[in-house]
Formats: C-alpha cells, structure tokens, sequence
C-alpha cells in the first residue's frame, strides 16, 4: 500500500490564533509540507484543483512543478483535476512538463469536482457536466496513447493528426479515476482499466465494498485482470502524539469546513457527537495517535478488499502548519512503517522505475 498526503491548499485564519496566513506564505508553507512528506519516506503528494477563494491551488500543477526542484522520491499527483472544466491537450502537456522535471514521478487522478464554479468560469453548461467529462477523458487517454491524435467529439474541434508535446519521461503517466459514490464512475472506471481513487470523507468506508467489487466485475468484463486494477482511497484523517490532541486539534476546523459546506447544499451544522462517531472502528475518520492511525489503515485495507494507496486529507481542518508538518512526520515516521511491516512492504529503491510501482 502507498502512502501519501493530499491537499486542498486553504488559505483562512488559523482557528485557534486568529492568525490570518497569506497567499504567498501558505504556498512557501505547503512546498515546505511536500518537501517533508518526501523526507519522512511517504510515496505520493496530491493537489486539489478548485476555483474558489479560500483555496490557492487552481493551478495544481504549477505548484507540483515547484516541489519538483525540491523533492526526490515522492510521487506529485493531481487531487483531483477537474477534467470536465479542462482542455485535456494542456492538462496532457501541464502534467508531461512535470514529469520530466520530476524525473518521472507525475500522476493524475482526474474526476468532474464536488463544486460547480469552473463551469461558468469557463464558459460551460453545467446541464453538459457527465458528457464534458466522458469526452474529455476519451481525448485524454487518446494523447497518452499516441503523439499524433486522430479524434472529434461534441465539446471540442476535432484532432485530425496533430501532434501533443511533450511527451513524459513515463512510458505513460499513471491516470485515476476520482469517484465520490455513484456506481456509474465505479464501473466505467473498471471498463476502462483504469486505476481508482476513491474520495470516502463520511459514513463508514466498508460500505464502499459493493461498488469496489463493481469496479472490478467491469475491468474483468472488459478483459482487465485483477491485479491490473488498482483501489485507492482518499480520507480524512490527522496524525498526532494522542488520540485525544489529535481529534481535538482536527475537529475545529472539520467542523467549520464541512458546515460552511453544509450551508451551500443543505446540510446541517457538524456536532462534536458527530464528529466523535466517525473516529470510531468503523467509521470514515482515520485522526488519532500514531498506532491508531496504523491500526484503522489496515482494518479500512481489509475491508475494501485490499488497496493500493492510502492518502491523507489533513488540511480539510485548516490546521497551523507547525501542526500539518507535525502530522506529517508522524505519518511517515511512525505510521507508515507500522503499516508497512504488517502488511510485508518492501520500500522501493530509489529511480523512476521503481517510482512507478506499486507494492502491497
């Protein structure tokens, strides 16, 4: 199982100083956090793509292209970008240009967003939302597949033999498939052989075994053997020294995140009762000490039928850096390794090859 840090890049007040942290500042703390993740022995650090105000990274691979020059292992990877509201040649040609500079080690999970601002911002209809993304991620896959692209579709001019650049340093850059809960991004992600990201942020994960088990009845329908699959999984959850520092450090900002969201789509205020049900064994929050951590990774692993990836959603809860660099390092230090060892993973020697694997 890999391992690894995603971000949405926030930029509000800390909530327990008041202090408000600027722009500039909180993408010179977020290189900072990227650089660590790879120091500590994480594999994968993944950048959200929005359009909204309280978030710095509309323009993920940029910031990834920034930490490419200071880190040396860590895979960089989109979390997700928003294909639908995107032109997939540059979206190719963004993430080729990182994986060259990173000296391989560019991914992308692609997925339509939870949010709807890009579509008007972009000069979409949001009525088109699934057929935008089905056609832009057919013409995706067709730049991987071949320099020169012969295709047409019904949101885009047609390509009749033009050529992408530049082409990566990776035979072919990884590509996820991001999916919240809907069986029809399940089984088109299995139709497609494509590896699977899958965004659990409530309830309780195994509930998402049914449509694991889709995903992978419609790779083998389309001639895909198991082990060319791939699940992964994208949490919430929050490293510290106690269970009780870690869940009462992360809520204040979960709760303040997931209400504002609420506020927009109807939902009700977060409760600390709420809150407190999701930290237990079942439940969708992965925030506790560093072998409480570990031990809900492998129960939520075993649950779901065995993952490739794992990767952590701390700055959901608008936590100070000191804290985000904190959790960190108890990730790779002491997580991981737990982890690890349980499930008998061996870390990979350094190089592009061995960064394009996965092992569990």
């Amino acid at each position: 199982m890999q391992i690894g840090i995603d971000s949405f890049a926030a930029v509000e007040s800390d909530l327990t100083t008041g202090e408000f942290v600027g722009a500039e500042q909180r993408l010179r703390n977020l290189l900072d956090e990227i650089v660590l993740a790879d120091e500590v022995g994480l594999d994968v650090f993944g950048l959200g793509e929005h359009h909204r105000k309280e978030y710095l990274d509309s323009a993920p691979a940029v910031i990834l292209a920034a930490a490419a020059g200071r880190t040396k292992r860590i895979r960089l990877t989109s979390a997700v970008t928003v294909l639908s509201a995107a032109d997939p040649v540059r979206v190719f040609q963004e993430f080729a240009t990182l994986d060259l500079l990173s000296g391989g080690r560019a991914e992308m999970v692609v997925g339509r967003g939870s949010f709807v601002e890009s579509f008007p911002l972009f000069g979409l209809k949001l009525e088109d939302y699934d057929s935008l993304f089905t056609e832009k991620l057919d013409l995706l896959l067709a730049i991987r597949e071949s320099t020169e692209v012969h295709w047409s579709g019904k949101h885009r001019a047609a390509l009749t033999g033009q050529a992408v650049y530049p082409r990566p340093l990776q035979k072919e850059i990884p590509i996820w498939l991001g999916v919240g809960g809907t069986p029809q991004s399940f089984a088109r992600a299995g139709a497609l052989g494509l590896p699977l990201m899958v965004a659990i942020i409530g309830g309780e994960p195994h509930r998402f075994r049914p449509l694991i088990d889709l995903y992978y009845e419609a790779g083998k329908r389309a001639g895909f053997e198991r082990d060319a699959l791939k699940v992964g999984i994208h949490a919430l959850g929050y490293v510290a020294e106690t269970n009780e520092q870690a869940a009462d450090e992360f809520f204040p900002g979960y709760a303040a995140a997931f209400t504002k969201i609420g506020r927009e789509r109807g939902w009700p205020p977060v409760t600390r009762r709420q809150f407190d049900a999701l930290l237990g064994p079942t439940g969708a929050l992965i925030v506790g000490d560093p072998e409480t951590v570990a031990e809900k990774m492998l129960t939520v692993n075993e649950a779901l039928g065995g993952l490739a990836r794992l990767d952590f959603q701390m700055s959901v809860a608008n936590l100070a850096h000191g804290k985000l660099m904190k959790g960190i390092e108890l990730l790779g230090a002491e997580v991981a390794p737990r982890v690890r060892e349980r499930l008998g993973h061996t870390v990979l020697p350094d190089g592009p090859a061995a960064r394009g694997a996965v092992t569990s």
